[in-house]
């Protein structure tokens, strides 16, 4: 049985333009580039669930029942994030990813395809790519900040928060046991 023939066929069909700009008292000079830097943390959150899933999927060795559990915990936080940061970026009048391609294109965070991780190297990847998400909302922050975007630089400061936790929890659980204490 051929799975793509029975999806529907898309049509084109001449629509009329529907607009999605949520009404905000926000000036439309402020909304968009704090809508383009939501959508851009977003693709990076997005990508970061998605490699934390692939490597708890993929966990090995001799720690492979307590790194899946804070994996597992990790990937569920990230996943709350994606919906409230989302919807932020609509409340605010923006449209937000559509897409997994436009994620790609919007993602700054890199994918990790290879057949086998050794779980250190897992630890220490979703560090790197953690504190790269924290630096990302620091910058967010600091642009909801200079346009008077109160709610999304609240929400923000509470997702910071939980990167910064869990860059510190993958970093103790990365360490070398010959290493710990310094």
């Amino acid at each position: 049985m051929n799975v793509t023939a029975e999806r529907p066929a898309v049509r084109q069909k001449a629509r009329t333009k529907v607009l999605l700009r949520t009404p905000s008292d926000l000036r439309a000079t402020s909304t968009a580039p704090l809508t383009a830097t939501l959508n851009c943390v977003l693709a990076d959150v997005i990508a970061l669930h998605f490699k934390t899933r692939n490597f708890y999927w993929h966990m090995s060795g001799p720690h492979f029942g307590e790194y899946r559990l804070m994996l597992d915990e990790q990937q569920h936080q990230l996943d709350a994030v994606i919906g409230v940061l989302a919807e932020r970026v609509r409340k605010l009048g923006g449209n937000t990813l559509r897409s997994i391609g436009h994620v790609a294109r919007t993602q700054r965070i890199f994918d990790n395809d290879a057949d086998c991780v050794e779980p250190s190297e897992m630890l220490c990847e979703l560090c790197e790519d953690n504190k790269a998400v924290a630096s990302r909302l620091r910058e967010a922050h600091a642009l909801c900040k200079a346009h008077r975007d109160i709610a999304s630089a609240s929400l923000i400061q509470v997702w910071l928060d939980e990167a910064e936790r869990r860059n510190w929890f993958l970093f103790e659980s990365g360490r070398r046991a010959d290493t710990a204490g310094r």
